[in-house]
């Protein structure tokens, strides 16, 4: 994925997870599922993205991401959640619930 493309994705799209992992990351391959399955299930209509920080530095280097995982969460373009490390999925859905059902109905 590339700087522009992931860029015009969250200009496009109202709501935007980006799950930010490393290839050595054991936090990262155990909770990516988990983070995965909470969109997929909870909110469905949020555009969930995976970006590999060693494939792609420039990506990472442009959202600020300097560890892994990290999830950015955007809101019609706007970053409204950063989690870093460590991230609850309940904690996680209880701060995008409210947004999410204001904007999507």
């Amino acid at each position: 994925m590339h700087v522009v493309t992931l860029k015009e994705i969250i200009e496009t799209e109202v709501a935007v997870a980006v799950y930010f992992s490393a290839p050595n990351c054991g936090v990262c391959h155990a909770l990516r599922p988990k983070v995965e399955a909470l969109f997929s299930e909870k909110f469905p209509l949020v555009r969930f993205v995976h970006v590999e920080i060693e494939k792609s530095p420039g990506i990472a280097g442009n959202y600020g991401v300097f560890s892994a995982p990290t999830l950015l969460v955007f809101f019609e373009g706007k970053e409204f959640l950063r989690k870093v490390r460590l991230m609850g999925i309940q904690e996680l859905q209880e701060k995008i619930d409210r947004p999410y059902k204001m904007l999507m109905g």
